[in-house]
């Protein structure tokens, strides 16, 4: 059964359908600086801001001088790297149990042993009001090593959709639906929430050569259906190979990405190309003609 969002989007049931991702902008200006220079250019791509990372100031000046970019919140409750670190925007208590020894976020939620569910609720809600309070024009929300779809932030994470008109990522993908359940996303479904067929991400765990390959290869081994693919490009800077240990495959998917053969590549396959921005705006007029077929 081909999913619903093809035919309110106008593709058919065969069309190859994407929505690519730009992930971790504002984590470093090297990543800033990459999502700005492939938002102006020949790929379709939509950006996923770290809200309390260093650089996030810089991704709000930049949305507030354009209007041409799609800008979410990449939900972050965690913090992976050894010599560069953040922490929570709401608290800094402990007993909330996102926040390590050294008073930063944890590196991997398999970290948490006694998470607050309320401390995290207002954590990823004190994200989104922050971007909005900067100036961004909030075109979703997704999650940061997928951490918001640990068991016990599920429901709160998905909530965030409704509450703020926004569409939330949520994909069929196997692992997925092992996190959030198929319940949960049969209901986003129904509640016209945006579900994605597939998730892919171009891998920072490869050796880093051969990017543009590497990006083709991702492409063409889609099947029918609405998929993102997410990447972490960024521009060869000094601060990134200080900071990132895969700096080399995060600096390949910037140059593969805006690598005019790829667009070719992808048009020649017959990709479809979407933005968050289409599926908020398709979310906004369903919740109006519900709101109108009750009144």
């Amino acid at each position: 059964m081909s999913n619903p969002l093809l035919h309110k989007l106008g593709f058919g049931a065969d069309d190859r359908v994407v929505l690519l991702n730009i992930d971790d902008v504002g984590m470093s200006g090297a990543s800033v600086h990459a999502f700005f220079e492939l938002a102006g250019g020949e790929l379709c791509v939509s950006g996923s801001a770290m809200v309390p990372c260093a650089w996030f100031a810089e991704v709000a000046a930049c949305c507030r001088a354009r209007d041409d970019v799609d800008v979410g919140v990449h939900l972050t409750l965690t913090s992976e790297w050894d010599g560069y670190r953040w922490g929570p925007l709401s608290t800094r208590d402990r007993a909330s149990g996102l926040i390590d020894d050294d008073g930063y976020l944890h590196r991997h939620q398999n970290a948490w042993t006694s998470i607050d569910r309320s401390a995290a609720r207002a954590e990823i809600e004190a994200q989104v009001d922050r971007a909005l309070a900067a100036g961004i024009d909030v075109t979703h929300v997704d999650t940061h090593m997928c951490a918001c779809v640990h068991p016990c932030l599920a429901d709160d994470y998905l909530a965030l959709g409704p509450a703020r008109r926004v569409p939330v990522l949520v994909t069929r993908q196997p692992g997925w639906l092992a996190a959030l359940t198929p319940a949960r996303v049969e209901r986003c479904e129904r509640e016209g929430l945006p579900v994605f067929d597939d998730f892919r991400m171009l891998a920072l765990d490869e050796p880093a050569a051969g990017g543009l390959a590497r990006a083709k290869r991702a492409f063409e081994e889609l099947a029918p259906g609405i998929t993102v693919v997410v990447a972490h490009p960024a521009a060869d800077t000094p601060e990134l190979r200080a900071t990132a240990l895969d700096w080399r495959q995060r600096v390949e998917d910037f140059e593969a990405l805006r690598d005019p053969r790829l667009a070719r590549h992808l048009s020649a396959l017959g990709v479809k190309l979407i933005s968050w921005r289409a599926l908020r705006e398709l979310v906004r007029g369903e919740r109006r003609a519900a709101r109108a077929a009750g009144a």
